[in-house]
């Protein structure tokens, strides 16, 4: 008799999870080999993302060397309390991003949802910042390369390479933001329509390394670029 309710509540929890075997492919034995091979792609894919920043961080290096002070001078001209409140946002969004990720574990898909949600303003919050931040350098003539023309910098060699690569690096940086948040659209309505369970939901995991990712570079361009004067 004991036996029977155990034998009920296994049929009723694999019953739960039967809508995740319809995203088995053919080719993967089972959904974990599936998911396996899902997260070692991404990881590959993400591996190129930083060795596309990883020449430009070369680049800044170098540039640094050669041009100490000017580098020093110009990134005076930034606003490091911005620079702040964007890492704020970015940091914090990664914690909403963990949290939907767990949500979606706990099968709560509401509040997964919501924290998607409040995941993608996050992001998107951080593109009105710096798009701020970037009129507020283009007011000021901290333009890259020929087009520099702040005035106070004039005999400071090297600052308008700075603003080069401050404009490179960033405005990368703040393309993948906003490409992060157009996956995390995407994820947030299959959350919603319930295809994520405990079972399968690597698409979720490997959208929240890709956001993950976007974090830490940011982490890294914050102190470079706003903190070096």
């Amino acid at each position: 008799m004991s036996a029977e309710p155990a034998t009920s509540a296994r049929a009723q929890h694999d019953h739960e999870d039967d809508g995740a075997d319809a995203h088995l492919q053919h080719h993967f034995q089972d959904l974990n080999v599936q998911a396996d091979a899902a997260r070692l792609g991404m990881w590959l894919f993400l591996s190129t993302e930083i060795l596309l920043f990883g020449g430009l961080f070369i680049a800044y290096s170098l540039y640094r060397q050669v041009y100490p002070e000017g580098f020093h001078a110009a990134s005076e001209l930034l606003s490091p309390e911005l620079g702040l409140l964007d890492t704020a946002i970015l940091i914090t969004s990664s914690m909403t991003m963990v949290m939907a990720i767990f949500m979606t574990q706990k099968r709560k898909k509401n509040a997964a949802v919501i924290l998607l949600l409040i995941t993608i303003g996050l992001g998107l919050s951080f593109v009105c910042v710096h798009s701020y931040e970037y009129w507020r350098d283009i007011t000021e003539g901290a333009l890259p390369g020929k087009f520099f023309h702040v005035e106070e910098l004039a005999g400071k060699h090297g600052a308008a390479m700075f603003f080069t690569l401050y404009f490179c690096m960033t405005g990368l940086h703040t393309i993948h933001v906003l490409i992060g948040a157009g996956i995390l659209t995407v994820l947030t309505y299959f959350t919603w329509k319930g295809d994520y369970t405990p079972r399968y939901m690597s698409p979720l995991e490997n959208g929240g390394l890709y956001w993950h990712l976007i974090d830490l570079i940011w982490i890294f361009l914050y102190p470079l670029l706003y903190l070096i004067a």
